[in-house]
């Protein structure tokens, strides 16, 4: 990299064109990681606001399979 001149030739006109490193494809593509970063990037700005609280979810009886319990009193 430090042999590459700061400046080189245009093709088409010859004018010289200051040479500026980039990432290259950045922001270019549909892939899901992109997708992903642009949503990430657009919650910043405006967050998503919800209308209320979830549905309370009814929580299943904790069954225990350890023959060791069975012998507990219950109440």
């Amino acid at each position: 990299m430090a042999s590459v001149p700061d400046s080189a030739a245009c093709p088409q006109c010859a004018c010289l064109a200051r040479r500026i490193p980039a990432a290259p494809m950045v922001g270019i593509g549909r892939s899901a990681a992109m997708r992903l970063h642009d949503r990430t990037r657009a919650t910043a700005d405006s967050p998503q606001v919800v209308s209320g609280l979830p549905p309370a979810r009814r929580g299943r009886a904790n069954i225990t399979m350890n023959a060791l319990h069975r012998a507990l009193p219950r109440s």
